[in-house]
């Protein structure tokens, strides 16, 4: 996968989660969180601040079903 293919994405999408990410890219989480963070030091990415999981207070939700990032233009 290559960076235009992310950026595209979520260019389209606005916002997505790291896990629609991983499964859209067939491609690990933690791989794809060095990508974004590239492109949110470019400043054409935010990462929004991470809800406390589901709601739920069990604190086992994965991160990356909650870890969200937007497109900034």
């Amino acid at each position: 996968m290559i960076f235009s293919e992310m950026r595209d994405y979520l260019k389209a999408n606005r916002r997505a989660t790291l896990i629609d990410m991983a499964h859209r890219f067939d491609t690990d989480p933690d791989a794809l969180r060095g990508m974004l963070d590239k492109w949110v030091a470019k400043g054409k990415v935010e990462k929004l601040p991470q809800e406390s999981g589901c709601g739920s207070g069990c604190t086992k939700c994965d991160t990356a079903t909650t870890e969200i990032y937007e497109w900034k233009e």
